[in-house]
């Protein structure tokens, strides 16, 4: 008999997992993994923050907690801590008490928390992603049953934010849209509007009616600064807008496995707070019903200790450092041996990915020939260099670059 999921197509594989997987079963001893969105020591090794070890024996040894169910919302002091850290203790709306937290497991609940409550809630449909944008946006999306729609924003010719087609796009977007936005470090470009651009996009969201969403991934993460690196965000706040910020701590914490979001909601009153909330709680219920409470205790206890908030602080200075560091390394190296083309745009990018500008060929290429293990758009974790790997990952881009441009002249 056959079985009755015999009719079942086989999903095609996630690229990202697919290529750890790959990496991981490869014997080659110069192999390189610049696929995942995670950040490593110079020795190549995930590194647990040292705040992160100091406040897990503490929770260890502590006899009062227990695994009793957390409220349906989360973590009081870690929702609370989250929204603070995000806009500002000193946020009108924080003041006011416009603002509530949901906490969700990763980024990716926090945005499925708002696509749900959007779409079922509000009776939005449609929402626009920039091009290229993260996968899961447009996957999470359109199963909450919103209509995706696509706005420019990556310029390949200059490597740098296309505005004027994305604020084209913007003006046309029909009633009930919603738009996701990312804060700071955009994945997969690396590539953020400046100050007198995000004023411009305000402009437009204000005067379209579109409904803002905040993604923010990597806050602290991709200046070594969390205020720095918040000023979109609480510059939309400080306008007035109602808007969500979908946040996550895996990046900036290391707590990948945790699961550890924060939806914060942003709102025009104390009384529409509530009652969003309140639809919002209904939603989580029959989703995971009850958050998880270990990496979020973290969190909130590093948020809400002065010591242990500075300690973190500069562990996030020394992962974004690093980053920074390894741009201006590879910049250096592909100038200093020849590599065709201008580089610039890798120190002009910030945040954890690099889109190299590499094609889907020249990507290829690096991971058959090379053994260098990237997506195929072309996008690079910079947290994946290290003083061992720089010259032979700026050789290798070198070497395909290069018979890119043989080949296309012999073809002339």
């Amino acid at each position: 008999m056959a079985s009755v999921f015999s009719d079942i197509e086989m999903g095609p594989p996630i690229e990202v997992f697919k290529m750890v997987a790959e990496f991981n079963a490869d014997p080659h001893p110069e192999k390189v993994n610049l696929s995942v969105g995670a950040y490593r020591g110079n020795d190549g090794k995930p590194w647990v923050l040292p705040v992160v070890r100091t406040v897990e024996a503490q929770m260890a040894s502590d006899q009062t907690l227990n695994h009793e169910y957390l409220p349906v919302a989360g973590l009081p002091d870690f929702r609370t801590g989250a929204c603070k850290m995000i806009l500002g203790e000193e946020d009108p709306a924080i003041v006011q008490n416009r603002v509530a937290g949901v906490q969700a497991l990763g980024g990716t609940g926090a945005l499925k928390v708002a696509a749900d409550f959007l779409r079922q809630n509000m009776k939005y449909e449609y929402v626009y992603v920039s091009t290229p944008t993260w996968e899961n946006h447009k996957s999470l999306f359109t199963k909450a049953g919103f209509k995706v729609k696509e706005h420019r924003y990556w310029n390949a010719k200059t490597c740098s934010v296309d505005l004027e087609g994305m604020l084209e796009d913007l003006r046309t977007a029909p009633p009930k849209s919603v738009v996701i936005l990312h804060a700071v470090a955009h994945n997969p470009t690396g590539t953020d509007p400046t100050q007198e651009q995000w004023k411009q996009i305000a402009d437009v969201c204000e005067e379209k009616k579109l409904f803002v969403l905040m993604d923010c991934a990597y806050q602290g993460y991709t200046s070594g600064d969390l205020d720095k690196d918040a000023w979109s965000c609480r510059y939309f706040s400080q306008r007035g807008f109602e808007f969500f910020i979908a946040q996550s701590f895996s990046k900036n914490f290391g707590l990948y496995n945790e699961r550890v979001g924060n939806l914060c909601v942003v709102c025009k009153d104390s009384d529409s707070k509530s009652k969003v909330l309140s639809q919002m709680e209904l939603n989580v219920r029959v989703v995971w019903s009850n958050p998880s409470n270990h990496g979020a205790r973290i969190v909130a206890t590093v948020l809400n200790n002065p010591p242990l908030y500075a300690e973190w602080r500069e562990s996030i200075k020394t992962m974004a450092n690093r980053i920074l560091f390894m741009r201006e390394q590879l910049h250096q190296k592909l100038k200093a041996i020849g590599c065709p083309g201008n580089w610039d745009h890798i120190v002009q990018q910030q945040g954890m990915f690099s889109y190299t500008g590499l094609n889907e060929h020249q990507s290829e290429q690096m991971v058959k020939r090379f053994h260098i293990y990237m997506l195929k758009s072309g996008r690079i974790s910079m947290a994946g260099l290290n003083s061992q790997n720089l010259d032979y990952v700026a050789k290798a881009i070198n070497t395909v670059v290069t018979e890119s441009m043989g080949q296309a002249q012999s073809r002339i």
